[in-house]
């Protein structure tokens, strides 16, 4: 296995820093914490850089918040001179890590994501199902043979070991300077033992990390070859149950290994006619459907930023974009006359809060939006 050492000198050169700070202020450049850093950048970079080179960075305490979409989620921030450092850090572990992923590992990775995932996962309900082959005495032309098992994560982020993501990474990465730098970003968290911060890009790139063990473990000595992974949610789709039923208990003794175990509720193993509930949708052979979580989820969101926009905090354009982000997602899905509904509110919000709306701007908004 080939190792890296002496790669701390290269985290902490100006050039790697201020590419790092380019790509911590990407969309962010009108936030005054960006104005303020890039207002003396050169000072503030070389400032960094003496303070990574002396090991005597230490970064700031996060800052917590939490978010219902409509799921609870506690996330932690840091401060944006430590994203710099993040993203410094990611620079140079992302070309070393990212031939070792396997191709089936979505989140968090460049040229991946959910639609790519979603994509994926119907190509395998395909190969599964021999191109959609039937159940004996089908009610609907969607159910199809084939088994999946989804599988979850009990709290994922906050079972991590640290020590063991230390063990991972040590592997590879035999520069003490930047091992150090990592411990530091690790126990800058509550439990100095186990987990790591939702929010930091750090943390979900360790995640991805720490979760190649499994990966290579479900490819390489279980044989699966239609497994997907994003995060901590995967799926192993098979045409026979029991094939599954053994994958799962050698995945369960197998996560013992990186301190982690299936959430007991939300691992299981089903026929795919019934729909693979992932990434917001519950995927069925010939539509998807958004599933009812993630729209009440963007119905509350929808009602906060329409109060943002009643109070002066967003622009029209800034409400719209937002919107936008959202439908070009569930357009993924079967969710035409949802996106026809959803339009029609946000015209007669418009409607109401601005006297007498250009056709031309509804009808520039509907273009976007369905």
């Amino acid at each position: 296995m080939k190792t890296y050492k002496n790669i701390y000198p290269k985290l902490c050169s100006y050039k790697n820093l201020e590419l790092a700070f380019k790509k911590a202020s990407k969309r962010k450049n009108k936030k005054f914490y960006v104005i303020e850093f890039k207002r003396e950048l050169n000072k503030n970079l070389i400032e960094l850089q003496k303070e990574l080179k002396n090991e005597n960075y230490k970064p700031s305490t996060l800052k917590k918040f939490t978010i219902r979409d409509p799921k609870t989620r506690l996330i932690r921030k840091s401060t944006f001179k430590d994203r710099i450092v993040h993203h410094a850090i990611v620079n140079i572990l992302e070309p070393i890590y990212e031939p070792m992923f396997i191709k089936d590992s979505y989140a968090n990775r460049l040229n991946k994501g959910t639609i790519l995932a979603l994509q994926r996962l119907s190509k395998f309900q395909r190969k599964v199902s021999s191109n959609g082959k039937l159940v004996k005495n089908p009610i609907t032309n969607n159910m199809i043979k084939g088994y999946v098992f989804k599988a979850d994560i009990t709290k994922f982020f906050d079972s991590i070991d640290q020590k063991k993501m230390i063990e991972i990474l040590s592997r590879k990465i035999k520069d003490k300077k930047f091992i150090w730098l990592i411990i530091k970003i690790l126990k800058n968290f509550e439990n100095k033992k186990k987990g790591m911060p939702l929010g930091n890009m750090t943390s979900q790139f360790f995640a991805n990390i720490y979760m190649n063990d499994l990966d290579q473990f479900v490819k390489r000595k279980l044989k699966m070859k239609y497994y997907l992974r994003y995060v901590d949610d995967f799926l192993i789709l098979h045409s026979d149950k029991k094939v599954l039923e053994k994958c799962k208990e050698s995945i369960e003794k197998y996560l013992k290994t990186l301190r982690l175990c299936l959430h007991k509720d939300k691992s299981k193993i089903y026929p795919l006619y019934r729909g693979v509930d992932f990434l917001g949708f519950k995927n069925f052979y010939y539509y998807k459907r958004i599933r009812k979580r993630n729209f009440k989820g963007f119905k509350i969101r929808l009602k906060k930023m329409k109060n943002l926009y009643k109070q002066g905090e967003i622009s029209k354009e800034e409400f719209i974009l937002k919107v936008e982000g959202w439908f070009a997602y569930i357009m993924w899905g079967n969710t035409y006359n949802l996106r026809i509904k959803l339009f029609k509110d946000i015209e007669k919000f418009f409607k109401e809060t601005i006297p007498k709306p250009k056709r031309t701007f509804m009808n520039e908004i509907q273009k976007k939006l369905i």
